[in-house]
């Protein structure tokens, strides 16, 4: 069998150098590689829409923010026309994160991660409308704005109060197209499903600009509490007195209605640590950019019950409970096992070391080293075949000590110290065979 020291030392000291720098280069260019993966920013998908775009313009400031500032986690914006559109592009897996309503399509592979806003469901009639609650829509046309997005919307109220039997139909109108619709008395009032927002109050106010003798109503949903009941998505409501109009007031006292929260939701496969780091990120973005987006000042932690509708992400409850693992809690078996790993790499230098011909102290290996260990063999030989043995193991590092000297790969120096040390143990092999023949003539003198 080839022994693979015996085999690397027959190497030139020179090819042997390059063998080990060789090995480093790609051992250096194998670990920078890998820091570079582990270290550059984690992309996340995010689908949002929104029928006016504001969505979609607030998170890609946050994703700028996050992107400048060059956090650990990076947003890529997919839009996708309105919550319903995101909703279906979260639930066919093709995004890590959407915007979503709590009532919009499949979102059992959610997690919420924050609270981004709450819309308020309104039922709004035109000024000098006689129509005053869910009864008085009997028979009438209600212009839903949004369309598809409020479809769930309409169909809990049409359960809850029977709007079939009472022969009210439902039209879809863009924002832009409602005021038209109640001018021609297309539509008999509007519902919408806004956030409590000065630019969304201003947006329904100018449905029904232009008659300063009337106001405009607001139909409540009595029911709100058993539907939220029963419809889980959906919270009942109290419409703070006002809320439209200040003076006359509209409504003239705090309104039953309905609510449904708007999440940034979270595939629940994502790491805790991520979607911890996520919500993190981005509300520390809110406060930066609150200023440009009032929206974003609804903000907030989502419900960490049990039993919320959608719940929580792990990660985003960690971040938001203050219970996320500190640096010795993450990195613990790092520390317990980066010791080890640092004492094998070392064995692994030291071997490199060797193999390129280096012993201590940074000078080369002595060819006498084996010879050392022959002597003492020598001394404890108890008989001639113990003393051929170590004759012939001698007869071998003499002729692989010539061969290198003929590749010129030791010097003459150790040549000769080789030659001298060679008949020194000649003599002492002399010696111990005297030694062994005499001792039958010692027993026998006894």
């Amino acid at each position: 069998m080839i022994d693979p020291a015996d085999m690397a030392s027959r190497l030139p000291t020179w090819l042997r150098i390059v063998l080990v720098g060789v090995a480093v280069v790609i051992a250096s260019g194998a670990a920078l590689a890998g820091y570079r993966y582990y270290s550059q920013p984690t992309m996340l998908t995010l689908a949002v829409g929104s029928y006016d775009g504001e969505a979609v313009r607030i998170m890609s400031a946050i994703a700028s923010r996050l992107a400048k500032n060059n956090a650990s986690i990076h947003l890529k914006i997919v839009e996708s026309g309105n919550a319903l559109e995101a909703a279906k592009t979260f639930a066919a897996d093709k995004v890590d994160l959407a915007i979503v309503r709590a009532d919009a399509g499949d979102l059992s592979a959610a997690r919420t991660v924050v609270l981004v806003t709450h819309a308020v469901v309104m039922i709004i009639v035109p000024p000098g409308s006689a129509i005053d609650s869910m009864e008085g829509l009997k028979g009438k046309t209600v212009g839903v704005v949004g369309g598809d997005v409020n479809r769930h919307v309409v169909d809990v109220l049409t359960r809850e109060y029977d709007l079939t039997r009472a022969k009210v139909q439902f039209k879809d109108l863009a924002p832009g197209d409602a005021q038209q619709a109640l001018r021609a008395k297309q539509v008999s009032a509007l519902l919408l499903v806004v956030p409590i927002s000065e630019k969304y109050l201003t947006l329904v106010r100018n449905f029904f600009a232009g008659n300063a003798k009337h106001k405009a109503g607001l139909i409540a949903i009595e029911s709100a509490g058993a539907i939220a009941n029963v419809a889980q998505a959906y919270e009942s409501y109290n419409l703070p007195k006002g809320t439209l109009r200040g003076s006359p007031p509209i409504p003239d006292d705090d309104l039953t209605t309905l609510r449904v929260p708007f999440y940034l939701v979270a595939n629940k496969k994502l790491s805790d640590d991520m979607v911890g780091e996520l919500a993190k990120t981005v509300m520390e973005s809110r406060r930066d950019l609150i200023g440009e987006f009032p929206l974003l000042a609804q903000v907030a932690a989502p419900s960490t019950d049990k039993d919320a509708f959608i719940p929580v992400h792990p990660g985003a409850a960690a971040y938001f409970d203050g219970t996320q693992q500190g640096f010795f809690e993450k990195y613990s078996d790092a520390l317990y096992y980066g010791p080890m790993a640092l004492g094998a790499l070392a064995s692994l230098l030291a071997g490199l070391w060797k193999f390129v011909g280096f012993g201590g102290n940074g000078r080369p290996a002595s060819p006498l080293d084996p010879l050392y260990a022959l002597a003492a063999r020598i001394r404890t030989a108890e008989s001639e075949g113990d003393l051929a043995a170590v004759e012939d193991e001698l007869d071998n590092i003499v002729k692989a000590e010539l061969a290198k000297y003929a590749k010129g790969t030791i010097q003459a120096a150790d040549a000769a110290a080789l030659s001298l040390a060679v008949h020194r143990l000649e003599h002492l092999m002399d010696y111990r065979r005297s030694a062994l023949r005499a001792r039958p003539s010692a027993i026998a003198a006894e």
